[in-house]
């Protein structure tokens, strides 16, 4: 999806995103949920929610069905898929083993978490966000904007 050389340490996203991803996130208690990110390498404009195929507390399986039409969105708005987000409703915002294991799209954008972020607080411990590189997860910052 991307370069590694277009990688970057800080990326913004739409705090209406990352609202839209936490309302999610609570919705699908005490299971995971999980979307798609959609936007360009400097700005995550857009979450694309998708249904959980493993309906899990520990893990989640995107369903292709919805993973296609974020693609077919994204490309109507003139826009890509940068990444993918899911909830740790049971834990932190750290990647799992598990979430390392099925992490297949290298150079491109995780976000990880929880259902008790506040946007008052908005507090680094309920919201991360990765890229995947062949040494794993390496973190980024996520820079709320308007």
């Amino acid at each position: 999806m991307r370069s590694q050389k277009q990688r970057r340490d800080v990326l913004e996203i739409r705090r209406t995103v990352v609202e839209e991803m936490v309302q999610h996130a609570r919705s699908e208690q005490p299971n995971e949920c999980c979307g798609l990110l959609v936007g360009t390498i400097q700005l995550v404009e857009h979450a694309v929610i998708a249904r959980n195929l493993h309906a899990s507390p520990t893990r989640y399986l995107i369903d292709p069905v919805d993973h296609v039409a974020a693609i077919r969105l994204a490309r109507k708005r003139g826009l890509q898929v940068v990444g993918f987000y899911h909830s740790h409703p049971l834990g932190n915002v750290e990647p799992s083993v598990t979430d390392l294991k099925g992490a297949s799209y290298r150079d491109c954008l995780y976000v990880i978490l929880s259902p008790r972020w506040e946007k008052e607080r908005n507090n680094n411990k309920d919201l991360a966000g990765y890229w995947l590189t062949m040494n794993g997860f390496e973190p980024v910052e996520l820079s709320l904007v308007a």
